[in-house]
Protein backbone atom coordinates (compact mmCIF):
# COMPACT_ATOMS: atom_id res chain seq x y z
CA UNK A 1 0.00 0.00 0.00
CA UNK A 2 1.46 3.54 -0.88
CA UNK A 3 2.67 6.12 1.81
CA UNK A 4 -0.10 8.21 2.58
CA UNK A 5 0.84 11.38 0.03
CA UNK A 6 2.98 9.41 -1.83
CA UNK A 7 1.72 9.00 -5.44
CA UNK A 8 3.34 6.92 -8.65
CA UNK A 9 5.43 8.68 -10.98
CA UNK A 10 3.47 9.72 -14.41
CA UNK A 11 4.39 7.70 -17.48
CA UNK A 12 6.19 10.81 -18.56
CA UNK A 13 8.06 11.39 -15.06
CA UNK A 14 9.34 7.56 -15.61
CA UNK A 15 10.43 8.04 -19.40
CA UNK A 16 12.27 10.66 -18.29
CA UNK A 17 14.41 9.35 -15.40
CA UNK A 18 15.03 6.29 -17.71
CA UNK A 19 16.65 8.84 -20.72
CA UNK A 20 18.18 10.65 -17.70
CA UNK A 21 19.79 7.83 -16.34
CA UNK A 22 20.85 6.58 -19.74
CA UNK A 23 22.43 9.17 -20.55
CA UNK A 24 24.87 9.18 -17.52
CA UNK A 25 25.50 5.16 -17.75
CA UNK A 26 26.07 5.42 -21.37
CA UNK A 27 28.09 8.36 -21.40
CA UNK A 28 30.09 6.43 -18.35
CA UNK A 29 30.43 3.29 -19.95
CA UNK A 30 29.84 3.23 -23.60
CA UNK A 31 26.63 1.71 -25.39
CA UNK A 32 28.10 -1.74 -25.65
CA UNK A 33 29.06 -2.28 -22.66
CA UNK A 34 26.00 -1.24 -20.49
CA UNK A 35 23.09 -3.25 -19.86
CA UNK A 36 19.71 -2.39 -19.11
CA UNK A 37 19.81 -3.30 -15.76
CA UNK A 38 22.46 -1.04 -14.92
CA UNK A 39 20.11 2.08 -16.38
CA UNK A 40 17.15 0.80 -14.69
CA UNK A 41 18.98 1.07 -11.48
CA UNK A 42 20.94 4.02 -11.97
CA UNK A 43 16.97 5.37 -12.72
CA UNK A 44 15.92 3.85 -9.42
CA UNK A 45 13.12 1.75 -11.20
CA UNK A 46 13.09 -1.77 -12.39
CA UNK A 47 13.99 -3.65 -15.66
CA UNK A 48 10.21 -3.81 -16.28
CA UNK A 49 9.94 -0.13 -16.52
CA UNK A 50 12.48 0.60 -18.90
CA UNK A 51 10.95 -2.45 -21.11
CA UNK A 52 7.42 -0.42 -20.61
CA UNK A 53 8.52 2.58 -22.26
CA UNK A 54 11.69 1.16 -25.10
CA UNK A 55 11.62 -1.97 -26.64
CA UNK A 56 15.01 -2.38 -26.60
CA UNK A 57 18.59 -0.80 -25.71
CA UNK A 58 18.88 0.29 -29.00
CA UNK A 59 15.05 2.17 -29.14
CA UNK A 60 16.04 3.16 -25.42
CA UNK A 61 19.54 4.93 -27.64
CA UNK A 62 17.66 6.04 -30.72
CA UNK A 63 15.10 8.03 -28.64
CA UNK A 64 18.10 9.38 -26.24
CA UNK A 65 19.83 10.51 -29.62
CA UNK A 66 16.78 11.47 -31.30
CA UNK A 67 15.44 13.70 -28.69
CA UNK A 68 18.85 15.44 -27.98
CA UNK A 69 19.17 16.50 -31.68
CA UNK A 70 16.08 17.82 -32.09
CA UNK A 71 16.35 19.95 -28.45
CA UNK A 72 19.02 21.13 -29.63
CA UNK A 73 18.55 22.54 -33.16
CA UNK A 74 15.57 23.84 -32.59
CA UNK A 75 16.25 25.63 -29.43
CA UNK A 76 18.97 27.20 -31.33
CA UNK A 77 16.62 27.89 -34.11
CA UNK A 78 14.62 29.41 -31.22
CA UNK A 79 17.36 31.57 -30.30
CA UNK A 80 18.04 33.02 -33.95
CA UNK A 81 14.21 33.92 -34.10
CA UNK A 82 14.21 36.20 -31.18
CA UNK A 83 17.79 37.46 -32.00
CA UNK A 84 19.13 40.35 -34.08
CA UNK A 85 17.80 40.44 -37.66
CA UNK A 86 21.14 40.97 -38.37
CA UNK A 87 24.07 38.85 -39.74
CA UNK A 88 25.68 39.65 -35.99
CA UNK A 89 22.31 37.81 -34.81
CA UNK A 90 22.91 34.76 -36.91
CA UNK A 91 26.52 35.22 -35.61
CA UNK A 92 25.47 35.24 -31.89
CA UNK A 93 23.16 32.18 -32.12
CA UNK A 94 25.98 30.16 -34.13
CA UNK A 95 28.28 31.10 -31.64
CA UNK A 96 26.17 29.93 -28.44
CA UNK A 97 25.80 26.67 -30.74
CA UNK A 98 29.21 26.20 -31.06
CA UNK A 99 29.48 26.80 -27.36
CA UNK A 100 26.60 23.85 -26.82
CA UNK A 101 28.31 21.70 -29.04
CA UNK A 102 31.87 21.80 -27.61
CA UNK A 103 30.29 20.63 -23.98
CA UNK A 104 28.09 18.29 -25.51
CA UNK A 105 31.38 15.44 -26.47
CA UNK A 106 29.21 12.73 -25.03
CA UNK A 107 26.28 12.56 -27.11
CA UNK A 108 28.60 12.76 -30.11
CA UNK A 109 30.72 9.72 -28.37
CA UNK A 110 27.42 8.18 -28.08
CA UNK A 111 26.07 8.49 -31.74
CA UNK A 112 29.95 7.64 -33.02
CA UNK A 113 29.62 4.34 -30.89
CA UNK A 114 25.91 3.44 -32.42
CA UNK A 115 26.58 4.32 -36.48
CA UNK A 116 29.73 1.86 -35.75
CA UNK A 117 27.45 -0.60 -34.13
CA UNK A 118 25.28 -0.24 -36.54
CA UNK A 119 28.18 -0.78 -39.52
CA UNK A 120 27.25 -4.70 -39.97
CA UNK A 121 23.92 -4.78 -38.78
CA UNK A 122 20.90 -3.96 -41.54
CA UNK A 123 18.25 -4.07 -38.82
CA UNK A 124 19.96 -0.79 -36.80
CA UNK A 125 21.01 0.67 -39.58
CA UNK A 126 17.30 1.11 -40.74
CA UNK A 127 16.42 1.96 -37.04
CA UNK A 128 18.99 4.14 -37.23
CA UNK A 129 18.37 6.19 -40.74
CA UNK A 130 14.36 5.99 -39.70
CA UNK A 131 15.24 8.05 -36.42
CA UNK A 132 17.33 10.67 -37.96
CA UNK A 133 14.59 10.92 -40.82
CA UNK A 134 12.39 11.87 -37.53
CA UNK A 135 15.17 14.48 -36.15
CA UNK A 136 15.42 15.90 -40.13
CA UNK A 137 12.09 16.73 -40.14
CA UNK A 138 11.28 18.25 -36.61
CA UNK A 139 14.37 20.43 -38.22
CA UNK A 140 12.52 21.01 -41.26
CA UNK A 141 9.48 22.00 -39.37
CA UNK A 142 11.15 24.85 -37.48
CA UNK A 143 12.98 25.91 -40.30
CA UNK A 144 9.89 26.27 -42.51
CA UNK A 145 8.39 27.85 -39.31
CA UNK A 146 11.11 30.44 -38.99
CA UNK A 147 11.27 31.29 -42.73
CA UNK A 148 7.40 32.08 -42.59
CA UNK A 149 7.51 34.00 -39.92
CA UNK A 150 10.45 36.42 -40.88
CA UNK A 151 8.99 36.55 -44.27
CA UNK A 152 12.22 35.18 -46.19
CA UNK A 153 13.07 32.16 -48.57
CA UNK A 154 15.17 29.51 -47.46
CA UNK A 155 18.49 28.81 -50.03
CA UNK A 156 17.58 25.53 -50.59
CA UNK A 157 14.46 23.15 -49.68
CA UNK A 158 14.00 22.66 -45.73
CA UNK A 159 14.93 19.04 -45.92
CA UNK A 160 18.17 19.62 -46.83
CA UNK A 161 18.70 22.35 -44.96
CA UNK A 162 18.38 20.36 -42.19
CA UNK A 163 20.78 17.90 -43.26
CA UNK A 164 23.32 20.54 -43.88
CA UNK A 165 22.83 21.68 -40.09
CA UNK A 166 23.19 18.58 -38.40
CA UNK A 167 26.26 17.85 -40.88
CA UNK A 168 27.57 21.04 -39.65
CA UNK A 169 26.11 20.30 -36.02
CA UNK A 170 27.93 17.31 -35.68
CA UNK A 171 31.26 17.56 -37.69
CA UNK A 172 32.58 20.32 -36.64
CA UNK A 173 31.25 18.69 -32.38
CA UNK A 174 33.76 15.79 -34.05
CA UNK A 175 36.82 18.28 -35.12
CA UNK A 176 36.65 20.75 -31.87
CA UNK A 177 36.60 17.65 -29.83
CA UNK A 178 40.12 16.29 -31.67
CA UNK A 179 41.61 20.22 -31.85
CA UNK A 180 39.46 22.65 -30.09
CA UNK A 181 41.98 25.63 -31.47
CA UNK A 182 41.47 24.27 -35.19
CA UNK A 183 37.41 25.41 -34.51
CA UNK A 184 36.91 28.94 -34.04
CA UNK A 185 34.06 29.98 -32.04
CA UNK A 186 32.71 32.09 -34.53
CA UNK A 187 33.54 29.61 -37.27
CA UNK A 188 29.84 28.12 -37.42
CA UNK A 189 28.09 31.90 -37.57
CA UNK A 190 30.33 32.84 -40.43
CA UNK A 191 29.58 29.19 -42.57
CA UNK A 192 26.03 29.82 -41.97
CA UNK A 193 26.00 33.29 -42.72
CA UNK A 194 27.31 32.43 -46.21
CA UNK A 195 25.16 29.66 -46.84
CA UNK A 196 21.83 31.66 -45.74
CA UNK A 197 23.46 35.06 -46.49
CA UNK A 198 20.49 36.23 -48.63
CA UNK A 199 17.79 35.11 -46.08
CA UNK A 200 19.24 37.12 -43.38
CA UNK A 201 19.71 39.99 -45.67
CA UNK A 202 16.38 39.56 -46.67
CA UNK A 203 15.33 40.12 -42.79
CA UNK A 204 17.71 42.50 -41.83
CA UNK A 205 15.46 44.84 -44.74
CA UNK A 206 12.32 44.19 -44.07
CA UNK A 207 13.14 45.39 -40.56
CA UNK A 208 15.08 48.37 -41.51
CA UNK A 209 12.08 49.46 -43.39
CA UNK A 210 9.76 48.55 -40.56
CA UNK A 211 11.57 51.04 -38.63
CA UNK A 212 12.02 53.82 -41.52
CA UNK A 213 7.68 53.60 -41.48
CA UNK A 214 7.92 54.69 -37.54
CA UNK A 215 10.48 57.21 -38.07
CA UNK A 216 9.27 61.02 -38.24
CA UNK A 217 9.42 62.59 -41.65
Amino acid sequence: MSAPGRTRPTRAETRRRILDAAFRVFGDQGIAATKLTEVAAAAGLTKGAVYSNFASKDDLVLALMEEHAAHRLEASLAGFASADTGTAGLADVASVLMHEMRTDAVWHRLLAEFFALAHHDPDRRTALRDRRRAVRSTIAAALDRLAAGFGFSLPMPSEEFAVILLALSNGLAVESSIDEEAVPDDLLGRVLTLIAGDAVAAVRSAAESVAGEGEPA
